[in-house]
């Protein structure tokens, strides 16, 4: 019963460990997207009458194993004291790059892990 006992502890223990290795870090870094093909025009989405407490993501397109994919629009719960940027794809060098959507906390546009200035909404 013991040698049971101490088995059934070892195994959960191990278990644990093992979920504690797989849990996906909040900072994580993305990966560049970039491709040579533009995107295609944004698609008509309507857009819902406001709910309070969310903000609404337009709908955009992903680059998904070697084509676009038009991602829907959808509400987000709004975080206080952020403004949300959608998701836009920018040309640079004759290549089209993604820069998923995020939250910017001083409203400047700049996300603050680049920004110089963060948290500063007067900045020039």
């Amino acid at each position: 019963m013991k040698k049971l006992a101490i088995s059934f502890a070892m195994g959960a223990a191990s278990l644990l460990s093992l979920g504690a290795v797989m849990v996906p870090t909040a900072a994580q870094a993305q990966a560049v997207v970039s491709v040579r093909v533009a995107p295609p025009p944004a698609r008509y989405e309507r857009v819902p009458p406001p709910r309070p407490g969310y903000v609404w993501a337009p709908g955009h397109y992903e680059w998904n194993h070697g084509r676009y994919v038009w991602n829907r629009g959808n509400w987000m719960r709004a975080r206080e004291g952020y403004a949300y940027r959608a998701p836009q794809w920018q040309e640079r060098g004759g290549h089209w790059e993604y820069q998923a959507g995020r939250w910017d906390n001083d409203r400047d546009g700049v996300p603050n892990r680049y920004d110089r200035k963060p948290n500063n909404p007067s900045r020039s």
